[in-house]
């Protein structure tokens, strides 16, 4: 009889745990729920990028209020360094250099990765996986892997915060498993107050025009990439010359919404290297000579997969030599 009650006691303490793990939502639920706390929430989050060997500091705010969206991200360590976002309007300012404004749907900064992600565009690419419960400043997270299908891209482990399901840490995670890049939340706050704070703040602030963009003249390469990871489009065609020695330079931005990388053409010299692949963090270039051209890719994406990028380069007509005379 005694076993019996003791085996009936160890069943029913055993049920919450089966039945909490049953009701807790699917990795891509979780996902879509950080998207949309990420851009509805009005909150602050202090938090570190750690690198290979260093670590930095920042304090990101976001509000969304009156049908106006406010971010604003703030450099702690180094020199005075800001970034303010009003709706697609985007004002980078630094010390020491004139502040500019552009419209764009994103901050190029160090804000932590997946927030104001949209999940819907990564599920054909990238498989969600649920790791279990964990803690990590000082909240119970659940951890979901975004896990690259082909193996030709990184792959991200965060830790969403169950109450507020904003992102409290951002592992960058290598094929192999290594550790690449790391955001850790230090601090956060939730709250409506935030939202009149920034209201008052930056709703109204005087900040530079927004610069005019060069209009687009449907211009095309002459050359194109035959192979991409899947999911990458073409982002953007731009031709330019080097202040430094008036080289002209093709290149085209590609991303599957989570990385990118841009592959640039130009007409190589004494000075080219014949091939050379480093990788500094979370980026890759792979560079190498093919006939008269230099062809580098450059971007968040493993060095193997940009030299296969590269090599897949073809040429449909001489471009840049007749432009360079």
């Amino acid at each position: 009889m005694k076993r019996i009650l003791i085996s009936f006691i160890a069943l029913v303490s055993f049920l919450p745990i089966l039945a909490s793990a049953e009701d807790a939502p699917s990795a891509e639920a979780l996902l879509h729920q950080m998207g949309e706390a990420s851009h509805k929430l009005n909150y602050e989050l202090s938090y570190i990028r750690v690198k290979q060997n260093s670590i930095e500091p920042f304090m990101y705010r976001h509000s969304h209020l009156d049908k106006m969206t406010l971010s604003h991200l703030v450099y702690l360590s180094g020199s005075m360094r800001e970034v303010i976002r009003r709706n697609d309007e985007i004002t980078y300012l630094e010390q020491g250099n004139k502040p500019f404004t552009i419209k764009s749907e994103a901050i190029v900064a160090p804000v932590i990765p997946l927030l104001h992600k949209d999940v819907a565009l990564l599920k054909e690419y990238y498989d969600f996986v649920s790791m279990g419960r964990a803690r990590e400043a000082g909240a119970p997270a659940q951890v979901v892997r975004i896990v690259s299908r082909d193996g030709n891209r990184y792959s991200y482990i965060v830790w969403i915060d169950e109450r507020s399901k904003l992102p409290l840490r951002t592992d960058l995670v290598s094929r192999e498993g290594d550790i690449i890049e790391q955001y850790r939340v230090i601090s956060y706050t939730v709250n409506e107050q935030i939202a009149e704070y920034m209201k008052q703040r930056l709703g109204d602030a005087e900040l530079p025009k927004v610069l005019p963009l060069p209009a687009v003249t449907g211009e095309k390469s002459a050359w194109e990439v035959n192979w991409l990871p899947n999911g990458f489009k073409d982002v953007h065609f731009n031709r330019y010359r080097l202040a430094m020695n008036q080289r002209s330079v093709e290149s085209n931005m590609y991303s599957d919404g989570l990385f990118n990388f841009s592959v640039y053409i130009s007409e190589a010299d004494k000075l080219s290297n014949k091939e050379q692949s480093i990788r500094q963090g979370r980026r890759s270039l792979y560079s190498y000579i093919q006939g008269d051209y230099e062809i580098s890719v450059v971007g968040d994406i493993p060095p193997l997969t940009a030299k296969r990028i590269a090599e897949s380069v073809v040429f449909n007509m001489p471009v840049l030599k007749s432009e360079s005379k």
